[in-house]
């Protein structure tokens, strides 16, 4: 992997307040057109437990059901083109995982170890739809093995550049298969969820979030969620705005950290996404106040 570069002090706040700049955007264009989403995870926990962004927190999560994704594509051509943009496969063809982000315009930020993918870069932060998941326990899990095995697909793109070994070679091969054929395999999934169906959700493109932090999740829940998570919907204070989160989130925060009220140790506050490279593009500060 490329050298990473330690974004800190005034610089990683700035770059919180561009994420900042761009989820005030964002909400605007679901409030005008009606289109559910939650902050979630990692922000969430920071509205609960600082009213902001986690100190060491990199990045901003939004999770919408996949309806109101869908939705949210349709219009986001809304979004004021001097702040931000909505990438996906869709809208940018080298864009090669299976969940949406906003990008900051005029910047640029790549991930260390990424350096040859050709999708647009930028500050951002991500947008994950979430689709239903079988009901059954049994299918859940061939559910679970059918998206790990699809991104892999995808990641080996980014593994056959930064592994060693068996790996290397293994991830080289794998990587001979078009991404296009995973990302055919999540809509496939998308394509049969929506949000009046009784059937709990997850996020198909990334790990189980019952097993990512929290692994004493029980395997009847470990692989979903319920989607009345995310149609019960309140209003959290961060960072001095207000946006809609899970209205429960005790009971979100509990499954996905256990005791989340407790700081991890301070060898364990680490960013998310080690960079190699970035550029602000001349954004102060006091500019996004």
């Amino acid at each position: 992997m490329s050298k990473v570069i330690d974004i800190t002090g005034k610089e990683f706040r700035r770059m919180q307040m561009i994420q900042l700049d761009m989820l005030v955007e964002l909400d605007r264009v679901c409030r005008e057109n009606g289109i559910n989403y939650v902050i979630f995870a990692g922000t969430l926990l920071g509205a609960v437990r600082h009213k902001g962004y986690i100190p060491w927190d990199d990045d901003a999560d939004i999770a919408m059901l996949r309806e109101d994704y869908n939705k949210f594509k349709s219009v986001a051509d809304q979004l004021d083109p001097s702040i931000c943009y909505f990438q996906d496969h869709s809208t940018d063809p080298e864009y090669i995982w299976g969940y949406g982000k906003l990008r900051r315009t005029g910047t640029s930020f790549v991930r260390a170890g990424q350096e040859h993918l050709n999708g647009k870069t930028g500050v951002f932060i991500d947008i994950f739809p979430l689709d239903d998941v079988p009901r059954s326990i049994p299918l859940q899990v061939i559910q679970d093995w059918h998206c790990y095995c699809l991104r892999k697909i995808l990641w080996s793109q980014v593994a056959k550049k930064n592994e060693k070994g068996f790996k290397k070679l293994w991830f080289s091969l794998i990587s001979h298969i078009s991404p296009e054929i995973a990302l055919n395999g999540f809509d496939r999934i998308a394509k049969k969820s929506n949000n009046s169906t009784p059937n709990q959700v997850r996020i198909t493109a990334m790990p189980s979030t019952g097993m990512i932090f929290n692994k004493n999740n029980p395997i009847s829940t470990r692989y979903c969620m319920p989607k009345s998570w995310f149609l019960d919907r309140k209003e959290y204070e961060f960072e001095g705005k207000q946006f809609y989160g899970i209205n429960a989130a005790h009971e979100f925060l509990t499954y996905e950290y256990g005791d989340y009220m407790t700081l991890p140790p301070e060898n364990k506050r680490n960013a998310h996404a080690p960079v190699s490279s970035y550029d602000f593009g001349g954004i102060r500060e006091e500019m996004l106040e």
